[in-house]
């Protein structure tokens, strides 16, 4: 049996399979161990996982490979494999980064850029095995354009700022009991920021085609493309996107890529299926 992960802040996917026809899926809040000590993640992955697979025997697992956020250096990575070799004791343990994930599921073994838009976001130049190239995301606090956790913050901003109108503001205000207050508290001194912030990112879905919204949203997403995308200087390879704010917004990623000379290609919600693909399947 395999087991692919998929880990981002928010949440968690662990796929078990043993053909890319036979796959059993669990969901665990996120990890991230630039954020969570390693006893934080092991309580999430002995409550929120162990205790739901009493169907599957963890010594069953002989193949693991986990991509998760945070796991950008050989340190961390590390630190990683060592946790899930305790729960997973038989297992060949490989560690990677969420988007080497996210590009391996969207182009399986072909060029492309690979992008994730989600809680915060990232993009790859990938050459169908490796990432070649990466213009660093650089978090929520000073990059992570076209997230959610983006845009969330410009809807905060822009709220307060006085740039929509008064009734999606006080729509919005109203429906997350928000004040200046509960802001700053919740931003500046609780811990998750971004989840927090992101959360705020579905309260645009059904305020697209507002003209101030619509602004908004291409005006984030042109951020993205235009500080992350076209810095890989292949205009004419496809640009995928895996995560759930794609997803809820591909007409507009759409839109932003035409008036920009790009193309789209895939857009997922989740990497799961690719990445079971790509490690059911031969290079």
């Amino acid at each position: 049996m395999k087991l692919t992960v998929d880990s981002g802040s928010t949440k968690t996917d662990w796929g078990f399979f043993g053909t890319s026809d036979d796959v059993k899926i669990f969901k665990t809040q996120g990890m991230n161990p630039l954020h969570q000590s390693a006893d934080d993640i092991r309580t999430v992955i002995a409550r929120e996982l162990m205790e739901r697979i009493p169907g599957i025997d963890p010594r069953w697992v002989k193949e693991l490979y986990y991509y998760g956020a945070g796991c950008a250096s050989g340190t961390i990575c590390s630190q990683m494999a060592g946790i899930l070799e305790e729960f997973f004791p038989d297992a060949a343990i490989v560690v990677d980064s969420d988007m080497l994930g996210a590009a391996r599921a969207l182009c399986g073994h072909s060029e492309g850029v690979a992008c994730v838009l989600g809680t915060g976001s990232n993009s790859c130049l990938y050459n169908g095995h490796d990432i070649e190239d990466q213009v660093p995301s650089l978090g929520y606090i000073l990059g992570d354009e076209g997230s959610a956790a983006a845009l969330g913050r410009r809807l905060i901003n822009d709220c307060f700022k006085r740039q929509l109108p008064d009734a999606v503001c006080k729509e919005f205000l109203e429906k997350y009991s928000l004040t200046k207050e509960t802001i700053i508290e919740n931003v500046y001194r609780k811990p998750m920021a971004n989840r927090y912030i992101a959360g705020f990112a579905p309260f645009l879905i059904d305020k697209r085609d507002i003209p101030g919204v619509h602004d908004l949203l291409i005006q984030c997403f042109s951020e993205f493309f235009t500080r992350n995308v076209i810095n890989y200087h292949k205009p004419w390879l496809p640009v995928h996107f895996v995560g759930s704010l794609a997803n809820s917004f591909a007409d507009e990623l759409k839109e932003t890529a035409d008036s920009l000379g790009m193309t789209i290609g895939k857009i997922e919600a989740s990497p799961m299926k690719g990445l079971v693909d790509y490690h059911s399947s031969p290079d």
